[in-house]
């Protein structure tokens, strides 16, 4: 019998409806019983916004490929146009199921909490009289109606904008009669409105901005009848196209390019669902979309909107009970950061460890007079950063202060270019990493005299240096001053901020040299001990998995008899299950609380000298998944594991996840089923938050 082709195109999940099948794993979360009834709506959200970013994206190229006549295929063999057929099916299904959750389930439980969303044929005399004042007052003055005729052709809304197009009749001032007319709701506004409680029913009864506009559109055309009012949103292309080879500055570049993101190609529109036929017809032709690019809402066309709603909601009952993270004994008990690093490596595991201790290793190395120099990488870090403020307190104290920042951290873009023009002003040296690659890497260091010696102490991390999703991600961050490491880290930072060849790296692993080809390596190492009958097994936990090198890699090793778990969050392209390819591979999804964002990778890496074919594991932990961008298209990071009792602890994390009753699996045909709750309920974030001290 011939040999399997490990590179057949059945044995691949295609990317795009991985992800949609990520997406219909977060909406799944919002019908559940066990989940606060206020987390159940961010999770509503959470799956609108990620769709946004998927049209923003992914669609949007995919439509480009196909407009230039591309007929690329990926691993699984599709072309463009038969992923666009097939995403535009899934997610008509998946939008819908997001309207019916919000108005059949969710609506009416927050309605029997006293949260209730008034629709306008529910409003009583006295809450319309409220609410025509507030057009009057509120909106009515920045509201900017547009006929439609040749002296005011059809605008050109902003991306993700909320608009309207009304069907009028009667003539205006001018015995114009365009019969249409667009009324754009500028950003400002806020889409849901909290009526006083001197006008309330219930104790938060909220209406939609779509339903006050709807009520008042007549108004905003003196002298005519407004026969129909229908809410629109276009979803435009945003990916930035910037050639780095031939701009002399990149910040300047990115600063010209951000602009245009609001006025891409349209690739979606949602559009209300009572919208009559011909109107859609028209808003199809006007913006040049399909049948399949128009998504019919039932209900307001921008989920994430109601993202706010928890945050109105003063109800703790109705959320996620809160938690303060644990901080290590050793930084506890130290005089200073410093000195707990020179007792042995730190490991930090988000967020049921607190992020402050970073924050305090560069306050610390900012004030401390010892301390020459810091360098640092920066992806994302948010608004008010404290370690934004103290790299600019280390420049202004005289330190030698050097940021790579990554201007294209996409969505991120504007606030990383104004983080960069603060930095520079504060007196930091500013670069943006290497033409062509994004630096992704999470590394920190501070340079200090200790004595006659210069001592390099280092963070790496999985995540981003940014303290708000330190407490909604999960990621790892390790202190550790062992030399190698700082050598490496060193050498990694010179890459990034000068030319030359790449430096050797001690312990370290970096894309876009080292990491690919060491990870198939480990792999082959656990082939080869399943040949001669060592225990063999690879587990590896990360956001997405789709490089085709790897899963290959992957399939020999389940062939060879080596166990494979993985647990990928989002996309996986890998299919388990398959006989005589992939039968001792398992694939887990955890949806949860936080956003679980770690990258670890375990190798049994058994050896016969080892007593009785014990194990002495590998264990890493990266910035990078195992993605073509990853590996081949970014500066990225992975570092080992090396103190034993770190190494067993991260063990321990996963084993935990393994055992998590609530995790999705992996079947054959690409879909996920989560299994019933049979015996006793096991949630890995809910365990490691028991861990905390009360």
């Amino acid at each position: 019998m011939a040999a399997p082709d490990l590179a057949a195109p059945d044995l691949y999940i295609n990317r795009e409806l991985a992800f949609l099948e990520f997406n219909r794993r977060v909406l799944e979360q919002a019908k559940k019983d066990e989940v606060p009834l206020l987390e159940r709506l961010r999770f509503l959200c959470i799956s609108s916004s990620n769709l946004d970013e998927f049209f923003e994206i992914r669609v949007a190229g995919l439509k480009q490929q196909e407009a230039l006549g591309g007929t690329h295929r990926g691993a699984d063999n599709q072309t463009p146009s038969e992923q666009l057929r097939r995403i535009a099916e899934l997610t008509h299904e998946l939008v819908a199921e997001q309207y019916r959750v919000m108005n059949d389930v969710l609506f009416p439980l927050l309605d029997a909490e006293g949260i209730r969303f008034r629709r306008r044929a529910t409003w009583d005399k006295r809450q319309r009289q409220w609410l025509k004042q507030y057009f009057n007052r509120e909106l009515e003055p920045i509201l900017t109606p547009i006929g439609l005729d040749p002296a005011h052709p059809f605008p050109r809304p902003l991306n993700k904008s909320l608009s309207f197009i009304v069907t009028l009749e009667g003539k205006d001032a001018f015995g114009r009669s365009s019969g249409m007319a667009i009324v754009q709701a500028p950003r400002a506004l806020p889409r849901v409105v909290l009526l006083p409680d001197s006008h309330a029913e219930a104790p938060h009864e909220f209406v939609f901005l779509s339903s006050i506009i709807h009520a008042h559109v007549d108004e905003l055309f003196a002298g005519m009848k407004a026969t129909g009012c229908y809410q629109f949103r276009v979803t435009r292309n945003s990916d930035l196209l910037l050639d780095e080879e031939e701009v002399d500055d990149l910040l300047r570049a990115m600063e010209g390019e951000l602009p245009s993101r609001r006025f891409g190609d349209e690739v979606r529109m949602e559009l209300a669902q009572e919208c009559p036929e011909p109107v859609e017809r028209f808003l199809q032709a006007q913006f040049d979309l399909d049948d399949m690019d128009v998504y019919s809402c039932n209900g307001p066309v921008n989920l994430m909107r109601l993202m706010q709603i928890p945050d109105l909601v003063d109800r703790p009952d109705l959320k996620y009970p809160g938690f303060t993270p644990r901080v290590s004994r050793r930084i506890q008990r130290a005089t200073d950061v410093f000195s707990a690093i020179r007792e042995g490596d730190v490991l930090l595991h988000h967020p049921f460890d607190s992020f402050a201790p970073v924050v305090d290793f560069l306050r610390q190395a900012a004030s401390d007079p010892s301390v020459l120099a810091i360098r640092q990488t920066l992806y994302r870090t948010g608004a008010d950063s404290a370690v934004v403020k103290a790299l600019v307190d280390a420049a202004s104290n005289g330190k030698e202060v050097l940021v790579v920042i990554e201007l294209r951290a996409r969505f991120d873009e504007a606030a990383n270019i104004e983080l960069a023009t603060h930095l520079q002003e504060a007196g930091a040296q500013v670069v943006y990493g290497v033409v062509g690659y994004k630096t992704h890497a999470k590394m920190c260091m501070v340079i200090r005299r200790e004595g006659r010696k210069l001592v390099r102490y280092v963070h790496l991390g999985t995540g981003n240096y940014h303290a708000r999703t330190a407490r909604l991600y999960t990621d790892y961050g390790l202190f550790t001053c062992d030399d190698a490491f700082g050598q490496d880290v060193q050498k990694v930072f010179k890459q990034l901020t000068t030319m030359g060849r790449a430096g050797r790296l001690k312990k370290m692993l970096q894309s876009p040299f080292t990491l690919h080809s060491t990870m198939l390596s480990h792999i082959e190492t656990e082939i080869a001990n399943a040949g001669k009958g060592l225990s063999a097994r690879v587990v590896a936990k990360m956001n997405s998995l789709v490089e085709p090198g790897v899963i290959q890699a992957l399939y020999r090793a389940s062939q060879a008899g080596v166990s494979v778990d993985l647990v990928v969050r989002g996309m996986c392209a890998l299919r388990p299950g398959v006989e005589g390819v992939s039968e001792n591979i398992r694939v887990f999804s955890v949806i949860g609380r936080f956003l679980e964002h770690t990258r670890v990778f375990y190798f049994e890496n058994a050896s016969e000298d080892a007593p009785k074919g014990g194990a002495a594991p590998r264990v890493y932990l990266s910035s990078a998944d195992w993605m073509q961008r990853n590996f081949f298209d970014r500066v990225e990071t992975c570092f080992p594991v090396e103190d034993e009792g770190l190494r067993r602890a991260v063990i321990r994390d996963l084993e935990l996840y393994l055992a998590d009753s609530t995790k999705w699996e992996l079947k054959p045909d690409g879909i996920y089923e989560q299994g019933a709750q049979t015996g006793k309920r096991v949630v890995a974030q809910e365990l490691l938050l028991e861990t905390l001290p009360d």
